[in-house]
This record gives structure tokens, C-alpha cells and sequence, in this order.
């Protein structure tokens, strides 16, 4: 049977270059790959193993931009927080989830959620993801 290695969502987006600097120059990810080369309507951005791919729909392909969400499993959530705090709006959190899960969201320009995570042994500070 294979083996599942990777997945890359690729989100639709309003405004690409918006898009490219917030995942690059918010969130640190690294372009990785830029096309068509003469007037870019697609990437894939990478950073530590994890990658995203956002495009503009086009005519030949008129995806709606809709809702998703984006788990993001990372270390040190509490530094995390308090860089991105003072560089765009939090949704909500750092919070400690029953489910022994440190978490905090935010919102990428087209509304699509981003949600950083952490395995943690300390008590909940909260009942319910999102409050």
C-alpha cells in the first residue's frame, strides 16, 4: 500500500501578492516555487516541513475563496503568540484545551483560519476550542 508524505493545501486568494507577504513576511515561510515566472499567479511556501500553496482563481479555473481551516502543530506556542500579537489581530487564545493541546488562531487576509498548536501536560484554562 503507498505511503502519504506530504499535503500542501493550496488556497484560492483575492490578492496574491497580499497573500505571498503575509505567509513570507508574517509568518516566516520561504517561497519555495513561483509561477508562471513572467507574472506570478501561484506559490508554495515552506517553512520547517510545512508548506501552503495559494493562486489567483482564473477563468479556466474559477474556484470560489471559501473557508478553511489550517492546524498548524508547532513548538513554543506561547513565543509564537507574542510575536504575531503585535504584527495582526488574534482570534483567540493562547488557551489550554482538555484535550492537552496549547492553542492560539489567527486569520490569513482572505479569512482562513490559522491555528498554531501544542502538545501540553498543563491544566486546561479553558472548556472549549475557540472561546
Amino acid at each position: 500500500m503507498s505511503t502519504f508524505t506530504r499535503i500542501t493545501p493550496r488556497l484560492p486568494v483575492k490578492d496574491f501578492q497580499r497573500s505571498l507577504a503575509f505567509y513570507r513576511d508574517t509568518l516566516g515561510f520561504r517561497v519555495n516555487l513561483l509561477w508562471p515566472e513572467d507574472a506570478p499567479t501561484f506559490a508554495i511556501l515552506d517553512r520547517e516541513g510545512v508548506s501552503v500553496g495559494v493562486f489567483v482563481p482564473t477563468p479556466e479555473y474559477p474556484v470560489q475563496i471559501g473557508y478553511a481551516e489550517l492546524y498548524l502543530e508547532t513548538t513554543k506556542v506561547q513565543s509564537l503568540h507574542a510575536v504575531l500579537k503585535g504584527r495582526l489581530p488574534i482570534e483567540w487564545g493562547p488557551e489550554v484545551y482538555s484535550y492537552g493541546r496549547r492553542e492560539f488562531a489567527v486569520r490569513d487576509p482572505d479569512g482562513y483560519l490559522i491555528i498554531f498548536t501544542e502538545e501540553t501536560s498543563d491544566p486546561p484554562t479553558t472548556s472549549e476550542p475557540g472561546e
